[in-house]
This record gives structure tokens, C-alpha cells and sequence, in this order.
């Protein structure tokens, strides 16, 4: 696997570009911001997008995807989603200026994906862990030893609650039973601040 991270503003989202090294089919897991780096790592990894894999349906997460976001894509990468969270993604115009952001046309869904769904990424396959809690549709989208887990889980912490469809201990339930079953030396790559593993999240997560 091929990884690049990149961090878009206004709210330093983790936008994860990964591709298969064989097939060079890619996926963004989330999609912030149309970067011209991404295309541009597109193009010099010789990669074409498959996918944009969409952890939740927070308009921080979804803001990037339009037209742009592929322009040298002859074929629009699919769009996958869990589909408790289609009324967030139908709201996101809603709070796009509160961050100084244009409004978007709201993304066309392609893929509804449930918990233990699996899709693939020429010759990798990517599961789906559903981790409601932060948001009803929240998932982790798990590939090659690592975890892309959104709003989920943080470094030493976990998403916040307190916003529609939120729930604490259902977020606990979900880190416990589906995260913390990874094998430790799982790598975590959350939707907001640095990487960390299983392994540290165990010893080390001050709500768990």
C-alpha cells in the first residue's frame, strides 16, 4: 500500500490517499478539500481514483467532493457512505458558512456500506467496521494493518458526543468491541491529529 496524508483546513482534517501498488487504484478516505496535491500524487504515482470512502457524514469530512476533486479522471470515483448518515450529509450546506466555506452541491451516494462489508482496492481489501457513537453512521475503514477511523477514536481520546446522533457510551461500546478486538500492533490513522496504534490506545485512552 501506498499512503499519503493530507491535512486540510479549516479544520485540519486527516484526508488519507491510499493506492494499490499492482492495479494503482485509489481511494481518498475523506475528502475536505479539492487539493491540487492529491491529483498531483495521482498523477506521479500513475494512480486512478476508485473510491472516496467516507467515514461519516460530518460536512468537514465531505466538503471537498465535487467535479474537481479528479479532473484528470475520465470515471467519477465512487462514493461510499454508511447510510445513517445521509440526513448529515443533506445538512451540510447548513454549516459550511459558519467556517467561512462555499456551499457544495450535495454528493450523490453510489455505495451504502454496512458493518463487515468488504471492498476492493485491486488486490487489497479494505473492510468496513461500523463504530457508531460520534454520528449513527460512522465507520472504520480497516486495510493492511491499518485503521482509518474518522471521528472515532484519537490519539488519547475519542470523538465528541454532544451533536445529533451522538452517544458516549455507544462510542465506548464500538471502541471496545470493535477497535480494541484489533490485533494491537494495528496503526490508527484518525480524521483529526497524529497517528497511533491499538496498542497505545489500550494503555493510554484517558475515556476508556
Amino acid at each position: 500500500m501506498i499512503l499519503k496524508t493530507f491535512i486540510e483546513p479549516p479544520i485540519d482534517n486527516n484526508n488519507y490517499l491510499i493506492i494499490d501498488e499492482e492495479s494503482k487504484e485509489a481511494a481518498l478516505v475523506d475528502c475536505s478539500a479539492v487539493d491540487g496535491d492529491i491529483n498531483e500524487e495521482l498523477e506521479r504515482q500513475g494512480a486512478k481514483f476508485k473510491y472516496i470512502l467516507l467515514t461519516h457524514g460530518h460536512f468537514d469530512h465531505i466538503a471537498g467532493i465535487r467535479p474537481e476533486v479528479n479532473p484528470s479522471s475520465a470515471e467519477r470515483p465512487q462514493i461510499v457512505m454508511h447510510k445513517a448518515d445521509l440526513g448529515w450529509l443533506e445538512k451540510a450546506n447548513q454549516y459550511m458558512p459558519m467556517f467561512g466555506m462555499p456551499s457544495i452541491t450535495i454528493p450523490k451516494i453510489d455505495i451504502f456500506v454496512q458493518d463487515g462489508d468488504i471492498l476492493n482496492l485491486g488486490n487489497m481489501e479494505i473492510k468496513v467496521i461500523h463504530t457508531p457513537g460520534h454520528t449513527q453512521g460512522g465507520v472504520c475503514y480497516l486495510a493492511d494493518g491499518k485503521l482509518f477511523s474518522g471521528d472515532t477514536i484519537f490519539r488519547e481520546a475519542v470523538g465528541r458526543c454532544d451533536l445529533e446522533g451522538g452517544d458516549f457510551d455507544q462510542i465506548v461500546e464500538s471502541i471496545e468491541n470493535k477497535i480494541f478486538t484489533l490485533p494491537p500492533e494495528t496503526l490508527i490513522y484518525p480524521g483529526h491529529g497524529r497517528m497511533t496504534s491499538v496498542e497505545w490506545e489500550k494503555e493510554h485512552n484517558r475515556f476508556m
